[in-house]
């Protein structure tokens, strides 16, 4: 998988991308990340890529051009399966999506950032708008790792146990059970008999039975789903 990241503020990706999963993936060859300073495609002698609205609203908006400029050029050079906008009107991000998203091959991820994007780049430039959730950011660089990491980690070879990406909270609608490991007792604080049974088919019983328990206490809404 290639990512392409384009933004106002490259130094934000730097810490990121430089370690755990998202690193491993990378020295295994297993993703790229190419991040691009959206301020190197301004014609502006300052390299500017914002300018106030049209229409006197307060704030600044990232211009068209140098972010058509970036897309162009990287179009160029290959076929790109998503072209995502960050955004807090987006379609909601979730492990579904992450699911399908993580069997692309190229795509590339417009951080907004202040007052947000002319909207004719919306219109004519982005296949794909995404939101992680229904508040406002400065800038989409925190989404675009989000959305990352949340990629990378379901490419096989990222984690070192597969499966565990597979029992993780969403993938089948509902809240992971609780985990334990040792020591089995501590200040009185017992794990639950059955996981120390060795009896696999109850334990699996019991785990799907507090994933649909933890759910319908903090997540009804999945069920409804």
């Amino acid at each position: 998988m290639r990512i392409d990241i384009l933004t106002v503020l490259p130094e934000m990706f730097d810490s990121p991308l430089d370690c755990s999963i998202l690193k491993r993936a990378q020295t295994k060859g297993l993703v790229e990340f190419h991040i691009h300073n959206l301020r190197d495609y301004s014609t502006n002698k300052h390299r500017k890529v914002d300018d106030y609205p049209f229409g006197g609203e307060a704030g600044m908006v990232m211009q068209v051009e140098p972010i058509d400029r970036c897309i162009s050029a990287l179009k160029a050079e290959r076929d790109y399966d998503e072209v995502i906008f960050t955004s807090p009107d987006g379609e909601r991000f979730d492990q579904p999506m992450a699911n399908r998203m993580s069997l692309l091959n190229n795509i590339i991820i417009l951080c907004g950032h202040y007052k947000g994007v002319d909207y004719r780049v919306r219109e004519h430039l982005i296949t794909k708008e995404i939101s992680v959730g229904d508040y406002v950011l400065t800038g989409g660089e925190l989404p675009a790792i989000i959305i990352s990491d949340a990629l990378v980690r379901l490419i096989p070879g990222a984690i070192g146990d597969e499966q565990s990406a597979l029992s993780d909270s969403f993938q089948d609608h509902l809240l992971s059970a609780p985990d334990y490991t040792r020591p089995a007792e501590y200040k009185g604080w017992r794990v639950p008999d059955i996981l120390l049974s060795g009896h696999e088919a109850k334990i699996a019983e019991w785990r799907h039975e507090q994933s649909l328990a933890r759910t319908r206490a903090l997540r009804p809404d999945l069920l409804d789903e």
